[in-house]
This record gives C-alpha cells, structure tokens and sequence, in this order.
C-alpha cells in the first residue's frame, strides 16, 4: 500500500473512532435522598469529587438525575421508580438506609450505592460486608450505631439525672433507633425521656418542652430532617442555654456544642467513587462494604462559653477539632 493511503487510511480510521465515542450514550446516575439540597451543597460537591477520581464529570461524560424526597418518605418509593424508568446505570443514595431500601424495592437489577448510617446487615441492604451479594454495595457511615457513645460524651461534659433525646417519629427507623437508646441507657444507668419532632414547628414545641422540664442535657436523633434544618435546632438549643451532642460536624460548625461521628464528606466522596467502578464495569457484589474507619468529636469552644459550660480537660484532649 502506498504510503499516502495508508495515512488516508488510518486517519479515517481515527475519525470513525471518534464518531463512534460520540455516539456512545453518556451513563445516567440516579440520586435518591430523603431530604433537601439546601443543606448540603458542599456534600453534592463530595459526591462528584469522587466521581471525578474515576473520570467521570458531571455535565461532560455522565449525567446525575437528583431526585429529592425534601423529608417526606413517603415521597421515596415513586422517586426511586421514576429513576428506574429512565433507566439508570447506576443509583447512588449517599446519605440514608430508607432511601437506599426504597431503591433496594424499586429495582433487583440496577446497581445501588447506598450510604447508610444503619447497620446494613440489620436492616437488609446486602447480605455480608465483604461479599454483599444482589445489587447493592456502599458505605456505612455508622451514624445511628453511636447513640450510646453519645450518651456517654454529654453525661461526661453534664451530670445528669435525665437525659432528653430528640427523635423523628415519621423516620422508618426510629423504632430500632429507640430500642437502641433504651439499652444503651440501661447500661450506663441513665434515665432517658424520648422526644419527638417531624417539622419545624414541633421542633420548636420539643425545645419549648425541654426548657419547662429544665433539661440538662439533649442528644440529637440522626436522619436528614434534622440535618436539613440543624440552624433551627442548634439556634433553639443555645437560645435556651441546652446543651446538646450531634450525630455530624456540620451541627457544631453551624454553632452546635459538640458532635461526634462520621466525617459526611468523605462518605459522599467513596459513594461517588464506587459508583464510578460501577460504570466501568465493576460489579456491586465484588465490592466490599466499606465502613467507616475514622469517627470525629468535634467540640465549639465559643458556644461552650456562650452555655457558661466548663469542657472537662480530658473531653478537650479527645477532640479531633476545637472551634475557636
């Protein structure tokens, strides 16, 4: 072959390739999540981040279709059917066991990367930790499994005979969260009252509740209510001078006293890059849950003063961070 046709040749050869690639259907993510954007822009952000890591950006080489339920569960069953129906490669439910159940009912085929702060193995998501079996893989970011550690930090920073803990009744979950919060108190021999709110306007009557009762001390119950409206609850709480223990670092951040738990961000960021092997061909049930290896106290030293509260030196020594 002469040697300009050959050039010819493999120059047309190129541009087919690239026709080909351009003809390539760009994957669609489906997100599903119990709660609101609002709150949690910079977790998005962590969630393409991790994409990212794979090669996968937003916009260019892979679509995200968010489907958010804005704190009504009820919502989640037909946002997870809609995703299927639009036949997506992959659903992420980065932050919460009900939307990643919900997803689990909608499809047995389409692969699901959850976030759960509930024992997967106890709620049903997969089937064991290093080989989950079925559709689902993710990350269990240990959340609601901390209660009892959480009691114990506000028992330590407040000595008190009651210890209030706040809980939102409309979450699937709370039964098992409850049970959990019993026994937990039952070992350390705490007395515990369990309160409820679902909206905005019972959060304010729980904390209107507290001050009548003059309660010590308060853990907050996790779920995406709460996080969604953390300014509310954290704004309520120092108002009234209660002190009260977290489930993630954005409430201290936000003026919280304390919290302790998972770092969200990085949870999002390993959902983002599991469902990205995923679209490389990956299977769920080769990847191994992963867990969270790092738990984080966080402690907001100016709203300990504003609450005229001391922080035992040794609570301070433990601190992963101190917000000046």
């Amino acid at each position: 072959m002469k040697r300009r046709a050959f050039i010819t040749l493999l120059g047309g050869a190129a541009v087919w390739a690239r026709a080909a690639r351009a003809q390539q259907p760009i994957p669609l993510i489906g997100f599903l999540h119990a709660g609101s954007l609002n709150e949690r822009v910079h977790l998005v952000a962590a969630l393409r981040e991790g994409l990212r890591a794979g090669g996968y950006i937003e916009g260019q080489n892979v679509t995200v279709d968010y489907r958010w339920a804005e704190d009504q569960f009820d919502r989640l069953p037909e946002l997870a059917a809609e995703l299927v129906r639009r036949h997506a490669s992959v659903i992420v439910t980065p932050a919460g066991t009900v939307a990643a159940l919900a997803a689990k009912r909608a499809t047995p085929t389409i692969p699901i990367i959850f976030g759960s702060e509930n024992d997967p193995l106890k709620v049903g998501l997969v089937a064991s930790f290093n080989r989950p079996e079925g559709n689902l893989t993710g990350v269990y970011f240990l959340s609601g499994g901390l209660i009892e550690k959480r009691l114990g930090l506000i028992r330590e920073l407040q000595h008190t005979d009651l210890v209030s803990v706040l809980l939102n009744p409309n979450d699937p979950l709370t039964d098992a969260i409850t049970s959990e919060v019993q026994q937990a108190a039952s070992v350390v021999g705490q007395r515990i009252e369990v309160l409820h709110a679902s909206n905005n306007r019972e959060i304010d009557a729980a904390f209107a509740s507290l001050v009548r009762k003059h309660a010590s001390a308060v853990v907050l119950g996790p779920g995406p209510l709460f996080f969604t409206r953390r300014v509310q609850i954290v704004t309520l709480a120092t108002r009234h001078a209660i002190p009260v223990i977290y489930s993630a670092r954005e409430y201290a951040q936000a003026g919280g006293l304390m919290s302790y738990g998972t770092d969200l961000a990085v949870a999002w960021r390993q959902v983002g890059d599991y469902a990205g092997r995923v679209l490389k061909g990956a299977k769920p049930a080769d990847l191994p849950v992963m867990q969270a290896t790092k738990l984080e106290l966080v402690i907001n030293l100016q709203t300990a003063r504003t609450l005229d509260l001391e922080i035992p030196p040794t609570l301070l020594a433990r601190a992963d961070e101190v917000i000046e």
